[in-house]
C-alpha cells in the first residue's frame, strides 16, 4: 500500500488523539528560523493585496470548515462590497464529534494561525480581525494570548506597515462551547454579545452583512493556516501550498489519530496505513468520511479518495475531514439515535423543525433500538426526515437528517430487524 511522505505542510508530524495533550507550541523564535512571518512581511511590503488574492485562487485553496467553499471566492465577495470598513473572524470553534484538527494546529503552532489571519486581513482591508475559538480549549487559548504577545511585541501585529498603514489587531473571543457557536451567523452574535443563534440567510450572508453589520470574511482555523504557506510558495515560483488537509480519524480504529495527507489519499489508505486498520481486525461497515453532518457510506466504498468531488458523487462529502469508521460489530441503529440525539440537544431551539422534529425523530429511533419498534416506524420516521429538513435557519437540521437518512438508506435491514424480532443483527449490539 502507498506510503506517502513529505506530506507534513500544516503540521511536523501525525500524532495519536492520545497524544494531542501532550503537544506544546513553537516559540516565536523557533516560527522564525522556518521563515515565519516571511510571508506576512513580503506581501506588506511589496505586494498589493490584490497579488495575495491571486495566489490564494490559484492555490485552489477551499474552507476547512466543511462546506469547501472556494476561498478565494468567499474574499472576493468581501471585497465587491462598498465602504472602507471591513472584519475578518477565524472560525476555531470546533465542537463536531471526532473534529479535533483545529485544536491540533492551535497546541502545535499558534503562530501559524496568527500570520494567516493578518494576511487574509491584509488582502480584504481588514484592520480588525477575532479569533473565535472553542471555549473549552482553556490551555490552547492560554498559547494563543502568548503568541499574540509575541507577535505585537516584534511588530507583526498592532503596528502600521508601510503598505498597511492601520496594521491588524487580533482579539480572541471564547466560543459558549456548543456545536451550533460554530454556525457563522451565530458566531457573529456572539463576538457582538449576544446568545449563539443562527441568522436566516439571507439577508444575513457575513460577507454582506456581518459584524456590526459591514462585510465580514469568516473562514475556519485551517483554511487560514494555509496561508503564509502559499503566499511563501508563490513569491518564489513554487507549487501551491494548500494540497493537503488535515484528518481527525476516530471510531473502530486501532490508532485514533490526527494525520495530514495530501488531497486524494484513499480512504483505505488512511484507516489501514495510517490508522493501523480497524480494531480486532475485523472489516470497516460503514464511515463518515467528512463529519456526522455529511452521508454516512458503506464499507465497500473505503477505496474512494478523500476528494471533494469524488465523495461527492458518492453521495456524501469531504466536510471537516472527520473520519469517523464503523466496524462490522457496529450495531447502526444505536448510531443513527446517537447522532439524531446529538443534533437534537445541540438545536439552538429558535426554529420548531429542528427543535421538535430533531426531537421527535430520536424518539422515535430510541423506541426502535429499545425493541418496541412496530410496523410504520421506518417509514414515518422517512417522512418527517423529507418534512423538515431544510427547514431551519443554519444547516444543523439538515445535518442531523442526513446522517439518519444516510444510515437509514444503506442499513435498512438492521432497522426491520430491530422491529420484527426485537434483536440486532451485528454481534456486539451496544454499537
Amino acid at each position: 500500500m502507498e506510503v506517502v511522505e513529505n506530506r507534513h505542510i500544516l503540521t511536523d508530524r501525525d500524532i495519536l488523539l492520545a497524544d494531542l495533550l501532550e503537544v506544546f507550541p513553537l516559540s516565536y523564535e523557533e516560527y522564525v528560523a522556518r521563515s515565519g512571518y516571511l510571508a506576512l512581511g513580503t506581501a506588506i511590503d511589496n505586494l498589493r493585496p490584490a497579488s495575495v488574492v491571486d495566489a490564494v485562487l490559484k492555490s485552489e485553496l477551499f474552507g476547512r470548515g466543511g462546506a469547501g467553499f472556494p476561498t478565494a471566492k468567499k474574499w472576493q465577495m468581501v471585497l465587491s462590497q462598498p465602504g472602507e470598513t471591513k472584519y475578518l473572524c477565524c472560525n476555531g470553534a470546533e465542537d463536531e464529534p471526532g473534529t479535533f484538527k483545529d485544536r491540533y494546529l492551535l497546541r502545535s503552532n499558534p503562530h501559524q494561525l496568527l500570520e494567516g489571519a493578518a494576511l487574509a486581513a491584509f488582502a480584504i482591508g481588514a484592520h480588525e480581525g477575532y479569533l473565535y475559538i472553542n471555549g473549552t480549549f482553556h490551555e490552547e487559548i492560554t498559547f494563543l494570548n502568548k503568541a499574540i504577545d509575541h507577535a505585537r511585541e516584534h511588530g507583526h501585529l498592532g503596528s502600521p506597515f508601510n503598505g498597511f498603514p492601520k496594521g491588524i489587531m487580533l482579539y480572541i473571543v471564547k466560543t459558549p462551547g456548543t456545536y451550533i457557536a460554530g454556525e457563522e451567523t451565530a458566531l457573529l452574535e456572539v463576538v457582538e454579545g449576544r446568545p449563539a443563534k443562527p441568522k436566516q440567510k439571507p439577508p444575513y450572508y457575513p460577507a454582506v452583512h456581518g459584524l456590526f453589520g459591514k462585510p465580514t470574511l469568516v473562514n475556519n482555523l485551517e483554511t487560514i493556516c494555509n496561508l503564509p504557506h502559499i503566499v511563501r510558495t508563490s513569491q518564489s515560483g513554487g507549487q501551491p501550498a494548500s494540497r493537503t488537509m488535515i484528518f481527525s480519524l476516530t471510531g473502530d480504529v486501532r490508532r485514533e489519530g490526527i494525520y495530514e495527507l495530501p488531497l486524494g489519499t484513499p480512504v483505505r489508505v488512511l484507516i489501514e496505513k495510517y490508522g493501523g486498520g480497524v480494531i480486532n481486525g475485523g472489516a470497516v461497515k460503514a464511515f463518515f468520511p467528512g463529519g456526522p453532518s455529511n452521508a454516512v457510506l458503506p464499507g465497500d466504498k473505503i477505496d474512494l479518495p478523500l476528494d471533494s468531488a469524488a465523495l461527492k458523487s458518492a453521495g456524501s462529502s469531504l466536510g471537516t475531514g472527520s473520519l469517523i469508521v464503523m466496524s462490522e460489530e457496529s450495531c447502526m441503529v444505536q448510531k443513527a439515535l446517537f447522532y439524531a440525539n446529538f443534533f437534537a440537544k445541540e438545536s439552538c431551539g429558535q426554529c420548531p423543525p429542528c427543535h421538535l422534529g430533531l426531537a421527535n425523530v430520536t424518539e422515535m429511533l430510541r423506541k426502535i433500538d429499545s425493541g418496541l419498534g412496530q410496523k410504520g416506524d421506518i417509514e414515518e420516521i422517512e417522512q418527517l426526515c423529507a418534512m423538515i429538513k431544510g427547514r431551519g435557519y443554519c444547516y444543523l437540521l439538515t445535518g442531523g437528517v442526513i446522517a439518519v437518512e444516510s444510515i437509514l438508506r444503506h442499513f435498512r435491514a438492521e432497522f426491520e430487524m430491530h422491529i420484527t424480532e426485537a434483536r440486532c443483527s451485528s454481534r456486539n449490539s451496544s454499537g
